[in-house]
């Protein structure tokens, strides 16, 4: 180590340059991971936050909702099988929210409109306002972000191409689906919306898209053989289902594979160059006793010491960035996964050392000392 840190002190501007790249790499690993998060929230952030272990599908659906139709009395036939602790129906359909004003230029802000049973372990707790009721058929819970567009708990909207008039009861925050605002209506209304056409519901009574499981020793093949026609995937699964997620985050992680394969060959080229041209002052320290592991540590200790300190830069000038970044950008970044990407940063750069470590093994100390000028 103390080799290293003088070698540090002595050669700066050449220590600095390289630990400017190595930040730059972990700040755009940063910046990438809180986009990937953040769009992953707006894509399925209803589904992450809801308090359910297993999701019932229609078979054949592939896990989605949009696919998928069930009959609401499968609830009950479910709750009758063992490990399942609670169960609850669903639905999701899109529309667009118009706000009254009388303002025929009033613009339309889509919706995702979330069917639940009021009081049912899926209903979200109101950061403002109030809950849903079933006595009260119309008042709705709306995600937070509807605030920024001018809507208040009290507040009426239509639906555009309905009749229907709904009014926001309170605000509840992180649901969105399919990166737009979530709006929880009683089950009930949310049928009378999604089925307004005749025959839309198959015939089927009180249709729902899936239902929404509790229990954590649930077997899914159990549920398939007591109800054909149905297909049982875990929470995690059903996100996946949601349509683009797979896409969007494959795209990110894509992305940040091609950043973590760029910054080992980054740091690995670097050291080797470098160890390269200090070659004869290594076959000197040789000559007169340094041992290859007290070598090797030196090189180790350089790339430790200047990819810690790039990574903790990093972070830094991340949190700057998300600090400036608009109210409206899809940026979340999770405690958890910048641990996790500087751990693997700091990985890849200490195994791109072993190269240059390899290099200083197989100096020879007498061609190296006739190659001193």
């Amino acid at each position: 180590m103390f080799l290293a840190l003088k070698e540090m002190r002595h050669s700066k501007t050449r220590f600095v340059m390289i630990g400017i790249i190595l930040v730059l790499v972990s700040w755009l690993v940063f910046i990438l991971s809180g986009l990937g998060n953040g769009l992953a929230a707006l894509a399925a952030s209803t589904f992450k936050n809801m308090d359910a272990d297993y999701v019932v599908f229609e078979k054949g659906s592939n896990a989605s909702m949009g696919k998928s139709l069930l009959s609401g009395d499968l609830t009950a036939e479910l709750l009758a099988l063992p490990d399942v602790e609670a169960a609850s129906p669903m639905g999701i359909i899109f529309g667009s929210a118009v706000r009254e004003s009388g303002d025929p230029e009033e613009f339309k802000l889509d919706i995702a409109l979330v069917g639940i049973e009021p009081g049912s372990f899926l209903e979200p707790a109101a950061a403002e306002g109030t809950g849903l009721d079933a006595g009260r058929p119309t008042h709705v819970l709306a995600n937070e972000s509807m605030k920024d567009e001018g809507f208040k708990p009290g507040d009426t909207f239509a639906l555009d191409g309905t009749t229907e008039k709904l009014t926001i009861a309170g605000f509840v925050r992180d649901q969105t689906y399919n990166h737009i605002a979530s709006v929880f209506i009683p089950i009930e209304t949310w049928r009378k919306l999604a089925f307004a056409a005749p025959g839309s519901d198959k015939g089927l009574k009180d249709p729902v898209n899936a239902i929404m499981l509790q229990g954590k020793n649930i077997d899914p093949n159990a549920i398939a053989e007591r109800l054909p026609g149905t297909e049982t995937v875990t929470r995690a699964q059903a996100v996946q289902g949601i349509s683009g997620y797979k896409e969007e985050t494959g795209t990110i992680f894509m992305m940040l594979g091609f950043l973590f394969v760029i910054s080992a060959f980054i740091v690995g080229v670097f050291f080797y160059v470098l160890t390269m041209q200090k070659s004869n002052q290594f076959g000197i320290m040789k000559a007169i006793g340094a041992k290859n592991g007290f070598l090797g540590k030196a090189v180790i200790s350089q790339v430790f010491i200047l990819s810690l300190a790039s990574i903790a830069v990093g972070i830094l000038l991340t949190c700057g960035t998300a600090a400036v970044l608009p109210k409206g950008m899809p940026f979340r970044l999770e405690t958890s996964w910048v641990i996790v990407y500087s751990l693997v940063l700091l990985a890849i750069a200490l195994l791109s050392s072993l190269v240059s470590v390899r290099t200083v093994v197989k100096i020879d100390p007498l061609k190296a000392l006739g190659r001193v000028e």
